[in-house]
């Protein structure tokens, strides 16, 4: 399930001074934009081409359609702009930046989004290009980064909000497990350390695969410092969501994780289903109307998953 934005911006809705911003970071004159899909965000995303035949990707928001996204993307633009070489991400060409309207202008990446439900060759790409990723960010070449502790404690802190004010529709299950929940996203959040540059919101939307098969990982704004295997890990939740493969015997063979405490594996899923289940009984934010539909689809699936998990 990938919902995405509906109301997504083009490049001919931006405003003519951020156009201008943007071909003059390029070189050269726009003329053809193509919008992609998936994702959240309500500002633009945009494979844009020039006159002379160049290629980029341009995202672009302004507080009109979140006030968020201009954030996100002052913060993405900062670390994609100290992303080593070497990393498998695009690279930052340029940002504009007037104080309302915030444009990235990136590397396009000839590249299509995963399938789902996951494909068995593509999630093998993927796993493997993760654990590379890791290797390869580990120790972090962006020291400037929180911690994931401090990027998710409050999200973590979900279950002991449910637990004050118990929604009538709460999963049976969760709700008669309420203290668990909350004492293992608690134990989870202690357990996040580590010194890998970890891209913290992993799934088919953030990802593209070439025609060689090479993953580009995508959309850095919530990266933060914190263990080697957090990336992995999350992305199963993403493999469990969409269905077709067991992610309870991929974390046993996964040797990025195999040798973990399966105690931080739980709580960092109990973390993750409390942020789910509490900001899915919430309003959706301004122009982002589908995400809670998503956020309740992965709250299942992660509560779902937990059952396994958690002692009955």
């Amino acid at each position: 399930m990938q919902v995405g934005t509906k109301n997504r911006l083009r490049w001919g809705q931006l405003p003519r001074h951020v156009r201008f911003a943007v071909e003059e970071i390029l070189g050269d004159r726009v003329v053809a934009a193509v919008s992609q899909p998936g994702g959240y965000s309500p500002g633009t995303a945009d494979r844009v081409r020039t006159a002379g035949g160049r290629r980029a990707f341009v995202k672009a928001a302004s507080p009109a359609q979140n006030p968020d996204t201009p954030v996100m993307h002052r913060a993405e633009a900062r670390i994609t702009a100290a992303l080593p070489a070497y990393a498998p991400t695009p690279r930052l060409l340029g940002c504009h930046d007037d104080g309302y309207w915030v444009a990235l202008v990136l590397t396009d990446v000839d590249g299509r989004h995963p399938a789902t439900p996951w494909r068995a060759d593509e999630l093998a790409a993927v796993l493997a290009a993760l654990e590379s990723m890791a290797a390869a960010l580990t120790p972090t070449p962006v020291p400037e980064v929180p911690t994931i502790a401090a990027h998710l404690a409050e999200d973590f802190a979900g279950w002991r909000l449910i637990a004050e004010d118990p929604p009538p529709n709460l999963d049976p299950w969760a709700r008669a497990h309420l203290d668990d929940l909350v004492a293992a996203a608690e134990h989870g959040l202690t357990a996040l350390t580590g010194d890998t540059l970890c891209h913290v919101d992993v799934r088919a939307d953030n990802l593209l695969v070439d025609a060689a098969g090479r993953v580009t990982v995508v959309d850095w704004p919530w990266a933060s410092r914190g263990p080697a295997w957090l990336d992995t890990a999350m992305l199963l939740v993403d493999v469990r969501l969409h269905g077709g493969h067991d992610t309870e015997a991929l974390l046993r063979r996964l040797p990025v994780i195999a040798d973990v405490d399966p105690e931080a594996i739980t709580g960092l899923y109990a973390g993750l289903a409390g942020f789910f289940t509490d900001r899915a009984r919430r309003p959706p934010p301004p122009g982002i109307p589908t995400v809670r539909a998503f956020q309740r689809a992965q709250s299942e699936a992660v509560l779902n998953w937990l059952t396994e998990r958690l002692p009955s």
